[in-house]
């Protein structure tokens, strides 16, 4: 199985970060979050990856130009520039880079990957979230279904505090943030498709999670994988430092790879 990653958006909310780099190459501990997401479907078996580039593609283009290099013992003759790796660390992945226009829409960018896909059912997620979501659950819920989509369903905390005032003396009675469970279901990417949910998609101006998720929803061919353990976006900066903080303290949730 093949996965799609979306890598192409702006990030505009973190812009202190995305300005000179996409998104997608925030780093958490040192290495981007692509490569945290990489990880997390290698590890259940997913090593074909098509990264969806737009925004600084070149930046993940480098990087993954110089993977092995900077992960390898290397032996250079400086006469000749000729070089020999002693011994390399990198993982046993295919990764295929495809420019899909700067300002293209999600569902637009997944169509322009379309022919790398095949006729074979394959993942789809975007380029700035991190979760402990069961993969292998999901895809077997998704052959199950017999359906053309499956979408990650899940839970975000709340990032408001809400509070109990008495209408007559504006007095605070009680404070806690909003329950996850108030918030309800929302779309959390991770995505299992059938190659036919692309015919969905209309072309370059199309957000996948309007029109199409949509559609494919009143068709009854959308199926959720309620997943209530951890799911984190990366927006913003406080994001940013809330996921440092977790894999700092070596119990990061989303780490499932040794």
């Amino acid at each position: 199985m093949k996965l799609v990653i979306l890598a192409g958006g702006l990030g505009t909310r973190i812009a202190e970060e995305s300005e000179t780099k996409p998104k997608p190459m925030v780093e958490i501990g040192g290495r981007p979050l692509l490569w945290h997401i990489m990880k997390t479907y290698a590890h259940h078996g997913v090593t074909e990856f098509i990264i969806c580039l737009g925004y600084k593609g070149y930046v993940i283009k480098e990087f993954f130009m110089n993977y092995q290099r900077h992960l390898s013992d290397i032996e250079i003759n400086l006469k000749d520039g000729s070089h020999r790796i002693l011994g390399s660390q990198s993982e046993d992945w295919k990764v295929t880079l495809i420019d899909t226009g700067e300002n293209t829409m999600t569902g637009g960018r997944l169509k322009r990957v379309a022919p790398y896909l095949g006729d074979e059912t394959f993942c789809m997620t975007y380029g700035d979230g991190l979760s402990d979501v069961d993969l292998t659950a999901e895809f077997a819920l998704h052959r199950q279904s017999g359906r053309l989509a499956t979408v990650a369903a899940v839970q975000p905390p709340g990032r408001f505090g809400v509070l109990a005032i008495d209408d007559r003396s504006n007095e605070v009675s009680s404070f806690q943030e909003k329950p996850s469970d108030e918030i309800g279901w929302i779309n959390g990417g991770f995505f299992v498709l059938e190659p036919k949910a692309i015919d969905y998609v209309a072309g370059d101006a199309t957000s996948f999670e309007q029109e199409p998720l949509a559609n494919l929803a009143s068709d009854g061919q959308l199926t959720a994988f309620r997943h209530n353990g951890f799911w984190h976006p990366c927006d913003t900066l406080r994001d940013k430092r809330e996921l440092e903080k977790l894999w700092a303290s070596g119990r990061a949730p989303w780490r499932c790879w040794n």
